[in-house]
């Protein structure tokens, strides 16, 4: 089990994370490249299956690598322990098939990733669990109903809102409903959801967490006992089980993540007050700016306020398209948390398979486009999406 009492500085656990290798001294965690392990004996066999001796069995169920790379992100998570996955979804799905069963409730606080929301409005409501979508006015009479689970994110994808982790928990706890955050967009250089109370934190460790646009996996901190019960039943009947390659390419990616963030942190600063009020845009949405409705909060629970922004182009999805199709430094893709920048437009792509109403109750509208500002320099991707926004002006004109 991961320690959540660490005293060293963030970056010292993040660079020292899974070194030295515990077996063999290796200053560089190796790659256990192996789907299953001798365990020596009949009777040891028959005590590892019956969960009588800890030890490794079969990469399904564990794998020193990522084994490693799960007790780095217990520690910078103040968490008891971790579980690691495939992806991000897969994550997601065991916790939620390990929690819930058919007549519970969820709760989700809108909006979420679209894969998230598709999930439970698709497959956990075809399995009888009641999914409901509230807005954070609805959340403390949606609470009163001591549902199952309530699952946030903040900042909010792609909208960029902000949600006051500590008061939410606080509300949760009264009634005994555990509380899920998504922290894929701060990650916890950034925020640290346990920290304000929250109970169980995931990642999508595919964008900030990797860094580099390589590698797909996700994972889970919280309690050990939780983090037991979904390696029991979530991980080992779905079997979506993260690869000691990614596990090394993640433990490698979490010892830059300082450096990394700062400078996200820095561009995209800097991006969103030179857009700010730029005629071609209805709305700049990133925490960091003194208007954003979430700033308050937003400067108590983070450091930083992170590497994502979205803005709204005045002209709707034609504009859009024009814009991000003129943008040239910025690659058109799906994904975040890249060191190289990013774009797309959430309603045609990440969230496509929400319904119309749904889109408009969280925002995101036909305008909007959501940028994962890179490590580049940035007037370089500044003059990129001045000349993408003059582009589509002058062909809205034309």
């Amino acid at each position: 089990m991961a320690s959540s009492t660490d005293k060293r500085k963030f970056s010292t656990r993040a660079v020292q994370a899974g070194t030295p290798d515990a077996a063999t001294g290796a200053h560089a965690t190796p790659i256990y490249q192996t789907s299953t392990f001798a365990y020596g004996s009949f009777e040891r066999g028959a005590r590892l299956f019956a969960g009588e001796e800890q030890g490794y069995i079969y990469s399904r169920l564990g794998n020193p690598t990522t084994r490693a790379f799960e007790e780095a992100m217990a520690s910078l998570e103040s968490g008891e322990d971790a579980l690691a996955f495939a992806s991000g979804m897969a994550a997601i799905s065991s916790l939620s098939m390990t929690l819930l069963e058919p007549g519970d409730e969820a709760l989700l606080l809108g909006p979420l990733y679209g894969g998230t929301e598709g999930l439970y409005l698709d497959v956990m409501q075809r399995l009888g669990v009641k999914v409901t979508t509230v807005t954070e006015e609805e959340l403390p009479e949606a609470l009163g109903r001591k549902p199952r689970l309530l699952y946030l994110e903040t900042p909010t994808n792609p909208t960029l809102a902000i949600r006051d982790l500590e008061k939410i928990a606080g509300l949760a706890r009264q009634h005994g409903v555990m509380t899920i955050v998504d922290n894929t967009f701060s990650t916890p250089y950034i925020t640290r959801p346990l920290e304000f109370g929250i109970d169980v934190v995931l990642h999508s460790a595919t964008k900030y967490l990797g860094g580099h646009g390589d590698a797909l996996g996700g994972v889970l901190v919280g309690s050990a006992q939780l983090m037991q019960d979904v390696r029991l039943e979530g991980l080992r009947h779905l079997g979506g089980a993260l690869g000691p390659l990614e596990s090394f390419l993640f433990l490698r990616g979490l010892k830059t993540l300082p450096l990394r963030m700062e400078r996200h942190n820095e561009n995209a600063i800097r991006i969103a007050r030179v857009l700010e009020g730029h005629p071609g845009l209805e709305a700049v949405h990133y925490p960091g700016l003194e208007g954003h409705p979430g700033h308050e909060v937003a400067r108590r629970q983070m450091n930083g306020f992170g590497g994502m922004l979205s803005i709204e182009l005045a002209g709707g999805q034609e504009a859009a398209g024009r814009f991000l199709d003129s943008l040239q430094l910025f690659t058109q893709a799906v994904s975040l948390g890249d060191v190289a920048s990013l774009a797309c437009h959430p309603a045609s792509t990440t969230h496509q398979l929400l319904p119309e109403p749904l889109l408009a109750q969280h925002g995101v509208t036909p305008g909007l486009v959501r940028l994962s500002i890179g490590i580049e320099d940035p007037e370089d991707l500044l003059s990129d999406i001045e000349q993408a926004l003059a582009q589509a002006s002058v062909e809205a004109v034309g």
